[in-house]
């Protein structure tokens, strides 16, 4: 008997396959609200992103005040952040977005203020850096809880790279666009800009259907957030994700001393393009992520990416061609992107919704916690030794970290999303919940 084999694709559809999975644009509204509202607020927030550490440069001249920010920024992330997971649990998810975006703005327009002063003072800019990270902390389990529920479960890695594409969209234009704002027009536009787009993303979230919490929620309190806590120790690949994640932002995430680093090279021209290099890279790995939905071992893909980031890093931190440090900045970002990917496919796809936002509550620590501390010992190595050795040493750090961790981890090493009882579980609820609703 003849066996018959398909005919092998087609250059086009080769193609197809590598182009980004639509599917959860065409199928909800609300995602495709959210996504361009983000886009909006992505694109601001990194106009600032780069205009605050650029100015307390110019203010004080100094790395340790710059690598300070994410000192600053640290506490108001991790109290805010967990509390911001129980809200996320017991309020409606969209009213919470609204409150946190609209809070967003006025920070925004206060640093403008603050810019405008015939001798704008440090201590605004500290002052700011904290509140916006305490509003990031109770907004950002919202925004990571109410996805699952305005998604298909099996549109989930689609959804995250969508997600993962819009910030690498906003990444490259915005320090791109800072550096020539901030050169020609001056700081106060930067932050103008800013201001601005929170207020368009507002009337976007505006639009969004109400996320009400379920009836049977409890209020939040220090009970519940152990209770996240709890549930999130007893699942090893979930504590891997977050480990490996802090280890590699922690040890390889030198963004606070771009400003030096790029006087080092002689580069200044080049700083926009320093920070927004790492977005380019992630963008590429976005636009053909075709294949994420085809990948199942997901916790290996989350270590080898966070490994191949931190050996990026380290190789950028030896190279004296501005165009191979960008070429290595971008690689870093790319290997970023895959291992952020596959961390949040196993977080959205596992976790059930009532537990949800207290574990976006925990996710949010794990993926900001670790580049605020990373700004900090940036800042303090390159003051202790040289901008350069602060940038490949923490690379080399982050591999050796990364690969102890996965030594240390197999249930992350060995997780299958296909076979995984925590993902079947929640494939069958979805399933359900789908005949309850057609009937």
């Amino acid at each position: 008997m003849t066996e018959h084999h398909p005919p092998p694709p087609s250059p086009a559809g080769r193609l197809r396959a590598l182009l980004p999975d639509l599917s959860p644009w065409r199928s909800s509204p609300d995602f495709r609200r959210m996504w361009i509202a983000g886009l909006v607020t992505v694109f601001g927030s990194f106009l600032t992103f780069v205009a605050v550490p650029l100015q307390l440069k110019e203010l004080t001249g100094s790395t340790l005040a710059v690598g300070a920010v994410g000192a600053v920024e640290l506490v108001p992330l991790i109290v805010f952040g967990l509390y911001g997971g129980a809200l996320a649990d017991a309020l409606d998810r969209r009213k919470l977005i609204v409150w946190t975006e609209a809070g967003l703005g006025v920070l925004s327009v206060m640093l403008l203020l603050n810019t405008l002063l015939p001798h704008p003072m440090v201590w605004p800019l500290y002052v700011v850096a904290a509140l916006v990270s305490a509003l990031t902390g109770l907004q950002r389990p919202a925004l990571q809880a109410i996805v699952p529920r305005i998604v298909p479960h099996e549109q989930l890695p689609a959804a995250i790279a969508l997600n993962s594409m819009r910030w690498q969209v906003g990444a490259i234009a915005g320090p791109s666009l800072a550096g020539v704002v901030i050169t020609f027009a001056g700081l106060p536009w930067a932050y103008f800009l800013d201001a601005l787009s929170f207020a368009l993303s507002l009337v976007l979230a505006l639009g969004l259907a109400p996320s009400p919490a379920s009836h049977d929620a409890e209020k939040p309190s220090l009970r519940g957030i152990l209770d996240g806590a709890r549930y999130a120790w007893s699942r090893k690949e979930l504590l891997g994700t977050y480990a490996v994640d802090m280890a590699a932002m922690f040890f390889a995430y030198p963004t606070a001393i771009f400003p030096f680093l790029a006087d080092d090279l002689h580069a200044r021209w080049a700083l926009g393009l320093m920070y927004s290099a790492g977005a380019v890279g992630s963008l590429v790995v976005s636009l053909t992520s075709g294949w994420v939905s085809r990948i199942h071992r997901h916790g290996r893909l989350v270590v080898l990416a966070a490994a191949g980031w931190g050996a990026a890093m380290a190789v950028a931190g030896r190279l004296h061609n501005i165009w191979l440090v960008l070429l290595f900045l971008a690689v870093a970002g790319g290997c970023d992107t895959v291992s952020g990917l596959f961390r949040s496919a196993i977080w959205d796809q596992t976790i059930p919704d009532e537990l949800r936002g207290r574990l976006a509550g925990i996710e949010l620590l794990s993926y900001s916690v670790g580049p605020q501390l990373g700004q900090v010992r940036a800042g303090g190595m390159a003051a202790l030794t040289s901008v350069r050795t602060s940038v490949w040493s923490g690379g080399l750090a982050c591999v050796a970290s990364v690969g102890l961790l996965a030594l240390s981890l197999p249930k992350l090493m060995s997780y299958d999303q296909r076979t995984d009882p925590h993902a079947v579980r929640m494939r069958q609820r979805k399933a359900a919940e789908a005949v309850s609703e057609a009937a």
